[in-house]
């Protein structure tokens, strides 16, 4: 039972603090280190992505689809929701997709090309937004009003009645969409300042040896009887004369 209880380890707060607080020379450079390695990083090492978007309108007239024609009413948010997951549908098949592929002049495959297509309705709306991404500016935008050009026709290939018409076409984006430079030095500066206040709190952790007599009665709750000045390194006084063996 003794040794259980001496083996607890009193965590002093305020000690672990000073103990930050004395080594604050190398909590700042880590952390000045550790964002400057993450702002290089974002600026040299990550590829920019851009991303350019196309406005299309989604007609809520009477519709025909697979020989069942249904009507939808122009405040019906729902269903003017349900025509543009539909017509997302469509905008990724395969047959949509090659077809952008071959007008733009593209190289990608279609499983690439899929992946770089987001399409999202506005406000609810009967307006839906297809934003690409890729590395080029120029090509993500090409490739934005290729779709808004060839959506049209297969959509209306396929559903009778519907009609999708360009609200807005894309242009050339003019800042990237990612990475973010000031958020990933930020995250990185972070990083090594928590890592560096962590090795700080581990080495004072382990040190276990005595540094004065408060050490010894918060520590292991021991009395001190006595204590050993320390020797003068000054050169002059008996303590030094003492440690150097002095004559006989």
């Amino acid at each position: 039972m003794n040794s259980k209880e001496n083996d607890v380890m009193e965590i002093d707060l305020l000690q672990l603090l000073r103990a930050i607080i004395h080594r604050l020379w190398a909590v700042v450079l880590v952390t000045v280190v550790a964002a400057i390695v993450a702002f290089s990083y974002a600026t040299f090492m990550i590829t920019p992505l851009y991303k350019a978007s196309a406005l299309m309108y989604v007609n809520n007239s009477d519709i025909s689809l697979a020989g069942s024609s249904f009507s939808i009413s122009s405040g019906s948010l729902t269903a003017a929701k349900s025509l543009v997951d539909t017509y997302t549908v469509i905008l990724k098949t395969r047959m949509t997709l090659n077809t952008v592929i071959e007008r733009a002049g593209l190289s990608y495959s279609y499983e690439t090309l899929y992946s770089m297509i987001e399409t999202s309705s506005v406000n609810e709306t009967e307006i839906f937004e297809i934003v690409v991404t890729s590395h080029d500016p120029q090509e993500a935008e090409r490739i934005a009003n290729t779709i808004a050009e060839v959506l049209p026709e297969k959509i209306s290939s396929i559903v009778d009645g519907s009609s999708v018409k360009l609200v807005d076409y894309a242009v050339v984006p003019s800042q990237k969409a990612s990475p973010s430079v000031t958020k990933i030095t930020i995250m990185g500066g972070l990083v090594g300042f928590v890592a560096i206040c962590g090795v700080i709190v581990v080495m004072e952790l382990l040190d276990n040896l005595v540094k004065d007599e408060d050490y010894l009665l918060h520590t292991y709750n021991l009395p001190v009887l006595a204590a050993i000045p320390e020797l003068d390194s000054s050169g002059s006084g008996g303590y030094r004369s003492y440690g150097n063996g002095g004559g006989r």
